[in-house]
């Protein structure tokens, strides 16, 4: 009981920690924070068996670091790197395989991954939106993650909000990118 306590202590924090992210607006305390919660997810799901989303919340950890680096290090900033990811998550679903559910996961790193790699604010929230957001929920009520399951809600409301004081356009502007 106890155990599970802490497990679910985990989501909730992790969480907490990705709510924040869209509510900043630069990209980089952006990443920061989403790495952090992913870690985080990263834990929590190996704990409760959820081993193709852990495998690919390692992924999301190593591409937001790329892109952390991706203005000191330019070779980090290479698209070609979306079809690498794109490679290594399908390597992830093959041997991780545990049903449908499964492709979750997947489907959620290869929307984020292209959204990100744009370095662009509106493109990044719509990404988020429209794939990675609705397929980590599905996944995190499959392997029983509250945290996971609540923070993909309130990421969704997390990123209408941000699109309504933002604006939608102002969003696709270099302001947001470099995070003024």
């Amino acid at each position: 009981m106890m155990q599970m306590v802490i497990v679910q202590a985990l989501g909730f924090f992790a969480a907490a920690c990705f709510i924040c992210s869209y509510q900043i607006k630069s990209n980089k305390v952006l990443f920061i924070l989403q790495t952090l919660a992913s870690c985080l997810f990263c834990v929590q799901f190996f704990m409760l068996g959820g081993i193709a989303g852990c495998f690919n919340l390692i992924v999301v950890i190593i591409r937001n670091l790329m892109i952390l680096g991706s203005k000191q290090h330019k070779w980090l900033a290479w698209k070609g790197w979306i079809v690498i990811i794109a490679a290594v998550c399908t390597v992830i679903l093959i041997f991780t395989w545990q049903g449908l559910s499964s492709l979750l996961p997947f489907a959620a790193m290869i929307g984020s991954t292209i959204g990100y790699w744009t370095n662009n604010a509106q493109k990044i929230r719509f990404y988020n939106l429209i794939c990675a957001c609705p397929a980590w929920m599905a996944y995190d009520i499959c392997i029983g993650s509250l945290g996971g399951a609540l923070n993909e809600i309130v990421g969704i409301t997390s990123i209408l909000v941000s699109i309504y004081r933002y604006g939608w356009k102002n969003m696709g502007s270099a302001e947001f990118a470099d995070g003024k």
